[in-house]
């Protein structure tokens, strides 16, 4: 890498986005449009890849029904490498194994060669060590935990039988521009920007690392394009440990006011859940807010070498002026 510049081979492949329109999607597709690299994005809703990719000329647009084999086929085919970022409802996490053999039996009758899920911190369960290295024991003991590693088991053992070249890359949360909903800190924000109080998940003064979502696409097409990465997971870290209270508090002093939040424990997510099903949801997740997982990727630095995260301080600041522009 030359200064913030990633340079990577990855444009020799034809690369498909599976579950493009979120974030990841975008911030991927971002770092394929300053290569100058043509890419197909695929979802079930034409509508969403149209608004986010309709102006794109690079883009193929495809739609899909992961419910029909000969969709995912058709989908895939021509496609050498899947980013896969398939998302499913928060309440249905069942489904996640589910797409992925689907996908991955659409994948094989295609030809594609390789594919790189984007997973998250869930499997690992609860950290047993103050930072989290890939050797850490994946011991989920929640079911989304469960249902991840599930999703994973699929893609490594089609790698290990042979049938395709398989990578997962676990993000931390994401925060960043245009995220919106996707991101655990979108309600903060949002408040700041709007006026109003944020509502918060707490404990807010526990450590936590969050990754700067403009940063993710670079490193998920250079990860793609090594040969050596397939048939092992990764780690990518956030730009270091932080509160969510730092965070709220730079927001606030941004939008020049004192914080106001309202914070909710895990008692409280289970008398809202009574009448918020997402709320209920995050209840069983609640660990992640008093033993947050704390990423080591040494592993993939010495992969790819150095990689760019954005300081806190400039993200926030991005984040915020966006969000604070899209108010107006």
């Amino acid at each position: 890498m030359t200064g913030n510049k990633m340079t990577t081979s990855i444009s020799k492949y034809k690369i498909a986005l599976f579950g493009a329109a979120g974030a990841v999607g975008k911030s991927i597709a971002h770092a394929l449009r300053a290569n100058g690299q043509s890419y197909r994005v695929v979802g079930r809703e034409t509508s969403r890849l149209e608004s986010a990719f309709g102006d794109d000329s690079l883009a193929e647009i495809v739609g899909w029904n992961p419910d029909d084999p000969a969709s995912v086929r058709a989908a895939a085919e021509g496609i050498d490498t899947i980013i896969y970022l398939v998302g499913v409802p928060y309440n249905h996490f069942e489904l996640h194994p589910v797409l992925m053999q689907k996908t991955l039996d659409g994948a094989l009758a295609a030809g594609v060669k390789r594919i790189v899920l984007i997973g998250t911190v869930y499997p690992y369960g609860a950290p047993t060590t103050p930072t989290v290295a890939e050797s850490h024991p994946r011991n989920p003991t929640t079911f989304k935990g469960k249902m991840r590693k599930e999703q994973e088991e699929i893609l490594l053992k089609a790698h290990a039988d042979g049938k395709i070249q398989a990578a997962i890359l676990r993000l931390p949360d994401f925060y960043g521009p245009n995220v919106d909903q996707a991101s655990f800190l979108h309600l903060l924000f949002k408040a700041a920007s709007e006026g109003g109080a944020a509502d918060m998940i707490g404990p807010i003064d526990t450590p936590h690392e969050f990754v700067f979502i403009p940063d993710v696409g670079p490193v998920v097409l250079e990860l793609a394009s090594k040969p050596e990465a397939y048939g092992r997971l990764w780690n990518l870290a956030g730009a270091g440990a932080i509160t969510q209270r730092e965070i709220a508090e730079k927001v606030f002093e941004m939008a020049g006011r004192k914080p106001s939040l309202r914070v909710v424990g895990k008692t409280g997510l289970r008398l809202l859940g009574l009448f918020n099903p997402m709320l209920r949801e995050l209840v069983e997740m609640h660990y992640l807010q008093t033993t947050p997982v704390l990423m080591d990727d040494t592993a993939l630095t010495q992969l790819i070498g150095p990689i760019k995260k954005t300081p806190y301080a400039q993200g926030i600041r991005e984040t915020y002026e966006t969000y604070k522009k899209e108010a107006k």
